[in-house]
């Protein structure tokens, strides 16, 4: 693998003699296989090299500050200065890949936060009693998150918290510029999650059923959609061309339009889900977990083979919409 990135004999001799080369190699075949450009490959086998010798000094196990430590001197040795935040991030990124794909990573367990475990059977709940998708949970648990972050530290149990606790964290949303429908948001997030303790006996079901949700007024964030003019220039500037690009986003805007898709359904889109011989497409449905098959219409259709055949990349990636430039991943 080594002597596919690199052209001269002493480099390649000095990268093979490093430990752990056959964990490297495997790493790197596969980066190449997502797409990455020689120069990326180049700086992700010296990442790894560095990353090997100190794992093998470390008896095979190595956490993610060391690492890093490690990573930034190397990188000042070589270059006489430090690397920039965001080098030193993207160095990262690809050593902790790699001890995790070998389970070399060591994990430092973060303390458990107020009310994890309250939390934790409420995301429990969430996913099993109510059938919410992973996107749903992560959003309610992000929310919870903030808003116990900013009560009182002196509140140390679920059954101490008060509406008056609630609006005075509501309210200092309101003031940062949080709008009514992030605020509703919040509140029935709440309005949630104190129903499930109260049912669990850890706080007064009043709690729940006194917070008020701002008002919504009907229409007021519906967007304005395209004219049909609009939309005819749209797609006549993404049809006739040959770049990729435009071939990619062509067929996109079409599914879009023609077949009303969100863009995470787009963004989803398994080459799976094309049944070409029944002609229909197969939407699945993160909310409630189900699937919809919808027919395939000849502009449609044409648009995804002329994207299948012309521009999508060669990928490991079942998505059926790609990035156009290496490393190809699903959008």
């Amino acid at each position: 693998m080594h002597d596919g990135i690199f052209k001269q004999p002493a480099v390649i001799a000095r990268y093979r003699a490093g430990p752990y080369l056959e964990a490297r190699e495997r790493f790197l075949s596969q980066a190449q296989a997502e797409g990455y450009l020689p120069c990326t490959l180049e700086r992700m086998a010296w990442v790894l090299l560095v990353a090997a010798h100190v794992l093998h000094c470390n008896g095979g196990r190595l956490g993610r500050d060391q690492l890093k430590s490690e990573l930034v001197d190397a990188m000042d040795r070589r270059l006489g200065r430090a690397p920039s935040a965001h080098t030193a991030k993207l160095l990262l990124r690809t050593g902790v890949a790699w001890l995790r794909s070998m389970d070399a990573l060591v994990v430092v367990e973060e303390p458990p936060g107020r009310f994890s475990g309250e939390v934790r059977a409420f995301a429990d709940h969430m996913r099993d009693e109510r059938g919410l998708s992973p996107a749903t949970i992560a959003q309610y648990l992000h929310l919870l998150s903030g808003f116990i972050a900013a009560l009182p530290p002196r509140v140390g149990t679920i059954g101490k918290i008060t509406l008056d606790h609630v609006e005075a964290v509501l309210r200092a949303n309101a003031e940062r510029g949080w709008g009514r429908r992030a605020l509703r948001n919040l509140g029935s997030c709440l309005r949630s999650f104190f129903r499930f303790c109260a049912s669990q006996g850890w706080c007064d079901a009043s709690l729940a059923t006194g917070i008020e949700l701002p008002r919504l007024y009907d229409l007021e964030d519906v967007p304005r959609a395209p004219s049909p003019g609009d939309i005819d220039r749209l797609l006549a500037t993404t049809a006739p061309g040959t770049d990729v690009v435009g071939i990619r986003d062509h067929a996109i805007l079409l599914l879009l339009i023609h077949n009303g898709l969100r863009r995470g359904e787009v963004a989803r889109l398994s080459l799976d889900d094309l049944d070409w011989t029944a002609e229909t497409i197969l939407i699945r449905q993160r909310k409630n977990r189900g699937a919809h098959s919808y027919p395939i219409s000849a502009p449609v259709g044409n648009a995804i083979l002329r994207y299948l055949q012309e521009a999508r990349p060669r990928s490991i990636h079942r998505a059926v919409f790609l990035t156009c430039r290496p490393p190809f991943r699903p959008l």
